[in-house]
């Protein structure tokens, strides 16, 4: 499992349950083509962050890198829908950080622990 993990800031004119839909429906197109596990939209409570943290967190689950270079590869596409439900979201987006991350330690990992 990798996880992509996405902190978010909207556009200051954005709608918060706009950007909720927009993700929601090109995350489940991206699950319908069976390039994304599984995903969560998470927004900040109570503005209980530091300065640092931005509004909403958006973790995206990838069974390896294989579904995860496929899912790039859909953005890649020259398809009118792929263009609109990606569009929808991203314009809606001011800023933006993200990361890729893994379980940890894994099994390869902890095996090559285990060895030293």
């Amino acid at each position: 499992m990798n996880l992509y993990h996405c902190s978010i800031d909207l556009k200051h004119e954005a709608k918060a349950l706009v950007f909720a839909n927009a993700v929601d429906q090109w995350m489940s197109y991206l699950q319908e083509r069976d390039v994304v596990h599984t995903w969560r939209l998470l927004r900040r409570k109570l503005h209980l962050a530091s300065d640092k943290d931005r509004d909403f967190i958006l973790e995206v689950e990838f069974d390896n890198m294989i579904q995860l270079d496929k899912a790039f590869s859909v953005l890649g596409e020259h398809d009118e829908e792929v263009e609109r439900l990606y569009e929808n979201v991203s314009n809606l987006i001011g800023a933006f950080e993200v990361g890729l991350y893994r379980p940890f330690p894994d099994p390869e990992r902890a095996e090559r622990m285990a060895l030293i």
